[in-house]
């Protein structure tokens, strides 16, 4: 029971760690990837580009540039949202 506990705890780490990945959906593989700015407050997916937390569902702000979401490929720009690149020119511009 441990060794199934312990196997799927580390499953789950790995799958948020932020990486762009692929989820099967039915047969179809559909690529994923990190969409910035777009979380509502405390609906974030895990850490956030400032580092200040590193658990999902911690964002305080709507649409901070710094918290993500991981959306279908190609969505991001279509819900206004930012890459990693483009996030942290923002935050940078606001400081």
């Amino acid at each position: 029971m441990n060794h199934k506990l312990a196997l799927s705890s580390a499953l789950a780490a790995a799958l948020t760690l932020g990486v762009v990945t692929d989820t099967v959906a039915g047969e179809k593989r559909v690529k994923k990837e990190k969409c910035y700015g777009v979380s509502l407050a405390g609906q974030n997916d895990c850490s956030n580009i400032a580092g200040t937390h590193s658990c999902a569902g911690q964002s305080t702000v709507d649409n901070d540039p710094g918290e993500w979401r991981l959306v279908t490929k190609g969505q991001c720009k279509i819900k206004g949202g930012l890459t990693s690149k483009e996030a942290r020119a923002k935050i940078k511009q606001q400081s």
